[in-house]
């Protein structure tokens, strides 16, 4: 009964990650939820240096949509709405002109990298 109880205070809807949202596509099956987690945190942290380095170097924009792109969904794919929201925020802006934006980029990512750590620390 603790391990169920953990997991519905990280569904609360106040967390960075909506786990009933994901649930809804992985039936609620830890060990799916626990690799997507992991497989998005690789992800967001790989897109986000990408970024790091076209926002410092003036990159160009069609790389930038690109990856914006792909983890804005990534991020709503997952349940992530305010990293979604933030990335779409900054998707249409030029790379060299986009470092306020990436910096909300990034705490929004830093608040669902610490929600996946603490979800695969749990036990069930």
């Amino acid at each position: 009964m603790i391990g169920r109880e953990k997991e519905h205070i990280m569904a609360r809807a106040d967390q960075p990650v909506d786990l009933h949202y994901l649930d809804r596509f992985t039936g609620g099956n830890r060990a799916i939820n626990e690799e997507i987690l992991r497989l998005f945190d690789n992800q967001c942290r790989e897109s986000l240096a990408l970024l790091e380095v076209l926002a410092h170097e003036g990159g160009d924009a069609k790389s930038w949509r690109e990856i914006t792109h792909t983890l804005k969904g990534a991020a709503r794919g997952i349940g992530a709405f305010d990293l979604g929201d933030a990335v779409a925020d900054v998707e249409n802006s030029a790379p060299a002109s986009a470092q306020p934006q990436l910096e909300r980029l990034k705490r929004d990512a830093a608040a669902v990298f610490g929600f996946i750590a603490k979800f695969l620390q749990t036990q069930t």
